[in-house]
């Protein structure tokens, strides 16, 4: 009996200060720009909204190796942290995150990072991964963090990628909720007055956000009155379509595409691809159609409704989209 006591008593002792491997799981969605890609980082007003088909999930679990290993086995990675250069986009936010946690000795990981969401698209792949990351991380290492805290982080990151983000990408991938967006402006999730659907169509065509918001920028600072005043009209369509969509009146969203699709021509950020997706949308009875976020590649966005969907999204691969995605706005 008294064997039994002490080898039941050691077993409690070892399971009160040995810690069990654990897995701390996070996700994030994608996202898409509504209206306001570009001018937003302006200061104009963009909407945007989370599109919950595609998602990135992050698990992080203690490891017996030495170091933290991560698998991305979507951008073919698997190697140790310090093997990685410090600005390499999952080894950024790693570092950054273990800093301004103050941890002291770093822990033995393993991460494994899987996506649904294409990279370069438009579709917030980069912002998601961070967050999800990021969530993941705090959680499996006790370190608390609000939402606000996770989408001021992932904003820094954006910074370090993307050079002037306008800080949409995170914030609707942080607050997974449609979002008004001015930079600068306490965040507003908007509501949807009447559910709408949205097809989303990828070229297929790798878009650097960094890339395209420098080239507008350039032209900016040649002349600035004349792009100031193309930022004026997207920022006036964007607040429009809040309204209408605030009114449960998404019809009227087509033709505010349709606009905000000749501005951003105008600011040189789209390509023969994307307009030709446009005008095939158009073409199949799409409502209307834009480029959605950087431009140069990614993804256009059509308003449909049950009837045109299905005959809008076969049009769109018949022009060479290399997937759709129909997502529901409400």
């Amino acid at each position: 009996m008294g064997v039994d006591c002490d080898g039941n008593f050691l077993f409690i002792v070892r399971q009160l200060f040995i810690r069990p491997t654990l897995m701390t799981t996070a996700s994030a969605p994608g996202k898409i720009i509504l209206f306001g890609e570009h001018a937003v980082v302006y200061g104009r007003p963009a909407l945007a909204v989370p599109v919950t088909q595609v998602h990135v999930e992050v698990n992080v679990s203690d490891s017996a190796s030495p170091g933290i290993w991560i698998d991305a086995s979507d951008v073919d990675l698997h190697a140790e942290l310090n093997t990685l250069p410090s600005d390499h986009p999952i080894a950024s936010v790693i570092h950054n995150f273990l800093f301004l946690s103050r941890v002291s000795t770093f822990p033995n990981l393993e991460i494994k990072i899987t996506s649904t969401i294409p990279v370069a698209s438009g579709l917030g792949s980069g912002a998601a991964v961070t967050v999800a990351l990021t969530r993941a991380l705090a959680s499996h290492l006790d370190r608390s963090m609000t939402d606000a805290e996770v989408n001021a982080f992932a904003y820094e990151i954006e910074k370090l990628h993307h050079g002037t983000p306008s800080g949409i990408d995170n914030t609707v991938v942080t607050y997974a909720k449609p979002v008004y967006f001015v930079k600068g402006e306490p965040i507003e999730v908007f509501k949807v007055g009447k559910p709408f659907t949205i097809l989303i169509a990828d070229t297929g065509i790798a878009a650097p956000t960094k890339e395209s918001v420098g080239d507008v920028r350039r032209l900016w600072r040649e002349d600035k009155s004349r792009w100031e005043t193309i930022f004026d009209k997207i920022g006036e369509i964007s607040f429009t379509a809040r309204r209408a969509i605030d009114a449960g009146k998404p019809e009227f969203l087509g033709g505010l595409m349709n606009e905000n699709h000749a501005l951003l021509q105008t600011l040189t950020v789209s390509s023969p691809e994307l307009d030709r997706l446009v005008e095939s949308a158009r073409g199949a009875g799409a409502l209307g159609a834009k480029l959605s976020g950087g431009g140069r590649g990614g993804n256009i966005i059509a308003l449909v409704d049950s009837e045109t969907a299905a005959p809008v999204s076969l049009a769109l691969r018949e022009t060479g989209a290399r997937n759709t995605i129909t997502t529901q706005v409400s």
